[in-house]
């Protein structure tokens, strides 16, 4: 276990300074970036959306961030002049974990590693359990990487310490900018129609490069392929119209799928009347894996 203080939600180490400038001040793209959008905009399969985004400054004042380009993206959708204009949205798989509902079953657990035979001594979810002591101190733990994946109990002295207590999922969030697919140097990373983030193992080197760079610690080298692995979101299942096996198995429904551009499915809805977080958000990589009820403390 290991042990560290409260922080203020804003207080993020290692997260990167910015500048604060003036409410009045509206940043631009350069020619460049322009030139570069209009490049990308012409490959085969592109989305201008996405290259958009990646471009998008955000202003600081104060507390607050503002994106500029993501409105110049939504007023391009709104134009029936606009090229793509009409066209039906392609599916965009999103994951939410709904820490209130979590009890710490590890089902998700146990089903994810008999689904996708993910060797023993690794994991592409685990569940985490996060116990406050008083106001100052908090303990985070994992679980045991074999079956039955249980946490560790806690002794009789320090249950009495206990003031609360919650667990949070961790799998790959499978973000839009991910660094794990820009640091690969023979393209076995790769990211879906769906926007789901996959590894082909057959043109995988074991090179370690996107394990170093993912910055949620979700990839690992599996022994038996020798190639980068990690949760995929079942996609064998989830690309057929079906649930992952951890949202199958999960007993209070606090994982749930579905497609982000359907404001009929379960995830829209939650997401439209819920607050929900993801994790790191100051690294900019806007994970598809989102949280509700996510504590300042979790990372």
């Amino acid at each position: 276990m290991s042990s560290f203080q409260r922080r203020d939600a804003n207080a993020v180490p290692g997260a990167p300074e910015t500048a604060t400038k003036e409410r009045s001040v509206v940043v631009q793209p350069t020619v460049e970036e322009i030139l570069a959008a209009s490049r990308e905009d012409s490959k085969p399969g592109s989305s201008r959306r996405e290259f958009l985004w990646s471009l998008a400054r955000t202003v600081a004042v104060g507390g607050l961030s503002l994106t500029i380009l993501p409105a110049l993206v939504e007023a391009e959708e709104a134009d029936p002049a606009a090229p793509g204009a009409g066209k039906r949205k392609e599916r965009l798989f999103g994951f939410l974990v709904d820490t209130t509902k979590c009890i710490g079953c590890t089902r998700c657990v146990d089903s994810c590693c008999k689904e996708n035979n993910v060797p023993e001594g690794y994991l592409r979810t685990w569940v985490e359990r996060y116990v406050y002591f008083g106001a100052d101190e908090i303990k985070v733990d994992g679980h045991s990487t074999t079956a039955p994946y249980n946490h560790k109990p806690l002794s009789e002295e320090d249950q009495k310490r206990v003031t609360q207590a919650f667990y949070v999922p961790k799998l790959c969030n499978h973000c839009i900018d991910t660094p794990c697919v820009q640091v690969c140097p023979v393209n076995a990373s790769y990211i879906t129609p769906e926007g789901v983030v996959l590894v082909d193992p057959k043109q995988c080197v074991g090179c370690s490069y996107c394990i170093q760079a993912c910055p949620f610690g979700t990839r690992f080298i599996n022994p038996e392929t020798n190639s980068a692995d990690k949760c995929t979101w079942c996609y064998h299942r989830t690309s057929k119209g079906l649930n992952p096996a951890c949202v199958e198995t999960c007993p209070t429904g606090a994982r749930s799928f579905g497609d982000l551009n359907d404001p009929e499915s379960a995830v829209s809805k939650a997401i439209a009347t819920q607050r929900v977080d993801v994790l790191k958000s100051y690294l900019g990589t806007r994970p598809k894996t989102r949280y509700i009820g996510l504590a300042a403390e979790v990372v």
